[in-house]
């Protein structure tokens, strides 16, 4: 069973033992959601499925969200019949990966934990390191599945909702890491949300500081010593992570974990929530 990361060579293997098996292309573009359709029919790891963030992995209204911001988590019963839309069965080892470094598909690794599912792994370097490695590749849509059992499972990662950031603002018993780009973290720039900035005493590391520069996550030892250095002596258990929406932090809580911490929550709504909420304070600089 993989857990965090698999490499391209070990999803060959699993997939010429005849595992049960689903992959997942996460593959999206914010700027044009539309985009990732067209993504998935022009090339994709053969067999494997599609997961859209709009579409499949958010919420489309506040009655079906378990919180606010711009891509809100869809409840968990409404997750669990999309995964059996998509066929996916609870023997099934999911491996999940984008050509974006890793920026959605960790989101799909987070919700099945969170439904229950253990065995799910992020494909370490995505489509670019399936290919360098001569993995098979597909085209067009993907066919039609016949739909699953999926049964939800206990929660094995959690999320805090922004009352609870709230209360503990700027406390020892809460450490924030934002995973924006620092431009936007700082308040130079937002393209997004209505307030420019953050979360008063929120920690900034961009999630792409998790790769090396071959797309894959950096090794363990390395990304300890990193964050140890981030964190400054502040205790990693009052971690929790955030971005603008709830998907690009979670390259960090992998990382984290890789580092040997325990899972850290989630902040779903992150920024993007934060920013909508009257009477919450926001800091520049």
């Amino acid at each position: 069973m993989y857990t965090h990361l698999i490499s391209a060579h070990q999803l060959q293997a699993l997939q010429a033992s005849g595992a049960p098996l689903m992959v997942f292309d996460c593959s999206f573009d914010l700027a044009n959601p539309a985009q990732a359709d067209a993504m998935f029919a022009s090339k994709h790891i053969a067999g494997s499925v599609q997961a859209h963030l709009d579409r499949d992995l958010s919420a489309h209204s506040a009655a079906d969200a378990v919180n606010g911001g711009r891509h809100p988590l869809p409840k968990r019963e409404l997750f669990a019949q999309t995964l059996r839309r998509l066929g996916f069965e609870n023997t099934m080892q999911a491996v999940v990966y984008d050509r974006n470094g890793a920026n959605y598909c960790g989101r799909l690794w987070w919700m099945l934990k969170w439904a229950g599912h253990d065995a799910v792994a992020v494909l370490d370097g995505g489509l670019a390191a399936w290919e360098a490695a001569g993995g098979a590749l597909g085209s067009g849509p993907a066919p039609a599945r016949a739909p699953s059992g999926f049964q939800l499972g206990l929660e094995l990662r959690r999320w805090v909702a922004t009352q609870d950031v709230a209360a503990r603002l700027e406390q020892p018993a809460q450490t924030l890491i934002d995973a924006r780009g620092a431009a936007r973290y700082r308040g130079e720039v937002e393209p997004l949300d209505p307030i420019a900035g953050h979360i008063p005493g929120a920690l900034n590391r961009p999630f792409t500081d998790n790769f090396g520069a071959d797309g894959r996550f950096k090794p363990a030892s390395q990304l300890q010593a990193e964050f140890d250095h981030l964190l400054a002596g502040r205790d990693p258990a009052t971690v929790v992570h955030h971005c603008g929406s709830g998907v690009s932090a979670v390259p960090n809580l992998i990382a984290m974990e890789l580092a040997g911490h325990a899972p850290a929550p989630l902040y779903a709504g992150s920024y993007s929530e934060w920013s909508r909420t009257p009477g919450l304070p926001t800091a520049q600089g």
